[in-house]
């Protein structure tokens, strides 16, 4: 299935409105915008609660499985309806005023996704106090903490709120958090103020502006230390807005989620835009991993019918397996559906039309595939796919109000683009790095995100972007050859289709492009001959290198044992591998994958 043509049932209604674009060319310089109207009515993240609170005021805003003790996740949901939420967020913005945070002052929040982490965060920022919510692994019981230390030290935090003071009481104590107020929602330490507590304040209204910093959202760090950068009132309700007007819907959505907060995609893209649109957001405590914790996402799905799903990819591939094994979870899961969504990373064709088969198959129809495009720095949603669509790779194109600039990439093919995006959802910079801040945008003040892009068609632009791999995260081979790192890495998970889980791209200065693959357990369990599983990765790497050109042709592959490492950073929170800091942990296993005289687990190609 080539994911345009495997199928002639029809679409179901995925509500979108008609797209549009303005097409402007500066020599080889491409500059496209979105004329569509959007609201800018609602210009702080609290101003949607208050609206919600009261003409939905019955209606659930989020809901979580009660954590149990050794439990992933308790039976039933504990949820929160609009109304409870509103003022329950004044009441904790009054205990916060109390305990000095202000305009200015960052709530660090250390917390795993949940209804009291959301609740203080809107108390925050309803102060004009901006949130740091830093990701759970810097300060879990094992983690490495100079992470931690340096997001301390950068952040300067007036606070911190930890969902379990317990679970995060090692990076507590730790000398660069001594004298920091500590909430916490359970097992709070003597000293410590328990949330229940300051939920007994006096309620404070808001006293948020446009242009007040709301949160400061740490970088991935894969280019180097990670920086704060600064998100306002502003930025984080108009990207709300312009992702708002690409649909034609009056209906609140309802989602099962898990990405995290720690990130602008969880935080802005799905807990913001579920606020902003008065829906529901269950909570999910899985993780897109092999294992139990994914269990978890498949257990809610089972009881929530949503009308939007979005997951990494990783994510996909794990759902694609349960769906075509259980069409009682299928039945639940296409039920409501509209649009389907991966972000993260580029996910393989061949996962798509997996699931679109399994659609088909359920309901009679496809359902639409979008996939989001942008950075921490722009909001994060520049572009979007916002017409119907079954191809993966698309990008899709700028929102309403958003510019993408392209402009021809140093090094590539002629149709090969770096991506600058101009919108009221961009970021004004970093805390505190002046210098940084200044070289993020070109002498137009669009900012650079350091990827590229082609267009999916060269003489029409309104068929969309197709993502073409991070520029830094690319390499030249030793005879000169490019290999855009990102592509392989699709393609080859793609070719070895329900083998393996994720692919590290390795390849610089050598005689070609090499592979470390992580393999998908269940699926390499179901084959269980080891010698089969070797002889389906053969076969699909063969058929890949059989139409590849250049860089995109793989000569040396070796499995990993075991799974990417999320406590060192190997594996994000959001559930994709780091590839940079993959080949960094792993240099005993480059040398292994590329010996002169390599040994019988390697798999060679000529």
């Amino acid at each position: 299935m080539d994911g345009t043509s495997e199928t002639h049932a029809p679409f179901r209604d995925a509500r979108y409105a008609a797209r549009a674009l303005e097409v402007e060319r500066r020599g080889d310089v491409l500059i496209l915008r979105n004329p569509t109207p959007y609201s800018t009515t609602v210009q702080t993240v609290t101003a949607p609660l208050v609206r919600w609170a009261a003409q939905a005021p019955h209606r659930v805003w989020l809901a979580e499985r009660p954590r149990e003790e050794g439990c992933e996740g308790a039976a039933g949901w504990r949820s929160v309806t609009y109304a409870e939420a509103a003022a329950q967020v004044a009441r904790l913005a009054g205990g916060l005023a109390g305990l000095g945070l202000s305009r200015g002052k960052p709530l660090l929040i250390l917390a795993r996704n949940g209804i009291d982490n959301a609740l203080i965060g809107y108390a925050a920022m309803s102060l004009g106090a901006p949130i740091a919510p830093v990701s759970p692994q810097y300060g879990l019981k094992g983690a490495e903490l100079s992470r931690l230390a340096f997001a301390v030290e950068r952040l300067k935090p007036a606070a911190v709120y930890v969902d379990d003071a317990e679970a995060f009481a090692h990076a507590l104590a730790a000398p660069f958090l001594a004298g920091s107020p500590v909430i916490a929602s359970r097992n709070a330490r003597e000293g410590d103020v328990a949330f229940e507590v300051l939920l007994d304040s006096e309620p404070q209204s808001p006293v948020c502006r446009p242009d007040d910093v709301a949160k400061l959202l740490l970088t991935s760090g894969s280019t180097g230390r990670p920086k704060a950068v600064i998100c306002t009132h502003a930025n984080i309700a108009l990207n709300a807005a312009q992702i708002a007007a690409c649909y034609e819907d009056p209906d609140p959505p309802v989602l099962v989620n898990s990405a995290p907060w720690s990130h602008s995609l969880g935080a802005n893209a799905i807990l913001h835009m579920v606020l902003h649109r008065g829906g529901t957001l269950y909570i999910d405590a899985g993780q897109p991993l092999a294992g139990g914790r994914f269990d978890e996402t498949v257990r809610n799905l089972r009881e929530v019918a949503t009308t939007y799903h979005n997951m990494v990819p990783a994510g996909w591939g794990l759902l694609v397996g349960e769906l075509e094994r259980d069409p009682a979870l299928a039945a639940r899961f296409f039920e409501k559906v509209r649009v389907l969504q991966y972000g993260g990373a580029s996910m393989a064709q061949s996962i798509l039309d997996r699931v679109q088969a399994v659609a088909v198959r359920t309901i009679g129809h496809r359902v639409t595939f979008a996939a989001g495009y942008g950075a921490t720095e722009t909001g994060p949603t520049a572009c979007n796919i916002h017409w119907l669509n079954a191809r993966s790779g698309m990008i899709g194109l700028p929102t309403p109000g958003t510019a993408i600039k392209l402009v021809p990439a140093l090094d590539g093919p002629p149709d090969k683009f770096e991506i600058r995006v101009k919108g009221p959802q961009v970021s004004p910079g970093y805390l505190d790095m002046a210098e940084a801040s200044a070289a993020a945008f070109d002498e137009d003040g669009f900012y650079r995100l350091g990827d590229a892009a082609r267009l999916a068609d060269r003489l029409d632009p309104s068929a969309g972007l197709v993502f073409d791999g991070r520029l830094v995260e690319n390499f030249k081979l030793a005879n000169g050859t490019f290999v855009v790192a990102g592509a392989l890495r699709v393609a080859a998970v793609s070719a070895i289709a329900g083998v393996v889980s994720d692919a590290v791209v390795c390849g610089e200065g050598r005689e070609g492009a090499g592979l470390m693959l992580f393999l998908d357990p269940k699926a390499a369990s179901r084959i269980g001959d080891p010698e089969a599983v070797r002889a389906a990765i053969r076969a699909g790497l063969e058929r890949l290198n059989g139409l590849a050109k250049g860089g995109g042709k793989v000569i040396r592959a070796l499995i990993l044992d075991g799974a990417p490492d999320a406590a060192s950073g190997e594996l994000t929170d959001k559930g994709y591998i780091n590839q940079a800091m993959a080949r960094e942990r792993r240099p005993a296993e480059i040398e292994r994958l590329f010996a002169d005289e390599p040994d019988e687990g390697v798999f060679v190609f000529f």
